[in-house]
């Protein structure tokens, strides 16, 4: 190998030395900060779950709590959902009681059967703020909807298929029927009556009652 050819190999190792030797002090350099780096990540990372944690735990609990009101609530409702309907019956009994104390005292029926009659007046204006209403039935045709024919009689006062009696007062609530009425239904002289008994029989629409 010549002199010029040891020159150049000397100098190119002696560069590649410098490089490396560059490259390590650049690692070592950069090391220690990229380790603290992740050390502050992993530990912003920790606080955030620790404050999701916090958050679900608290949501947990106000659910919980939540829950268990609601679960209360329902059952107050429950037993006390007619508080109102009875507060509006309760006159009624006053009154009631009163006529009887007063029947008693004075010894007189009229005075009880006026009593009685009055309570019945208010029984049925408590009803009717409640939305309850007495369904018509006698002169009224036959509506198995809501009427229930217990008998029929022959009648030449009528129309057929009218009703002549009421047996018991039906009534609405609102607009929907909340007991049907029980009625005697007028039928034509060629119909076939029911038993004399007066018991359920079967209404001119064809229904069994």
């Amino acid at each position: 190998m010549s002199e010029k050819d040891k020159k150049l190999h000397t100098i190119s190792e002696l560069g590649r030395g410098s490089s490396e030797a560059r490259e390590e002090e650049d690692t070592q350099g950069t090391e220690p900060e990229s380790v603290e780096e992740l050390k502050q990540a992993l530990a912003a990372k920790t606080e955030e779950i620790k404050a999701l944690q916090d958050k679900y735990l608290r949501l947990a609990a106000e659910f919980d709590n939540y829950k268990r009101l609601s679960q209360r609530e329902q059952r107050d409702y429950a037993r006390f959902a007619n508080e109102s309907l009875l507060k509006e019956l309760l006159p009624i009994i006053d009154n009631l009681e009163r006529a009887i104390r007063a029947s008693k005292e004075n010894q007189g029926r009229d005075g009880l059967i006026q009593g009685v009659e009055l309570i019945l007046k208010q029984f049925m204006e408590t009803l009717a703020k409640l939305g309850v209403r007495p369904i018509p039935s006698v002169g009224m045709a036959f509506d198995p909807s809501r009427h229930q024919a217990v008998a029929r009689v022959e009648s030449n006062n009528v129309p057929p298929d009218s009703v002549v009696e009421e047996c018991q007062r039906g009534y609405y609530l609102h607009d929907r029927v909340l007991r049907a009425a029980m009625v005697t239904v007028a039928a034509g002289k060629n119909t076939d009556q029911g038993p004399a008994s007066g018991g359920p029989q079967e209404s001119p629409s064809g229904a069994p009652n």
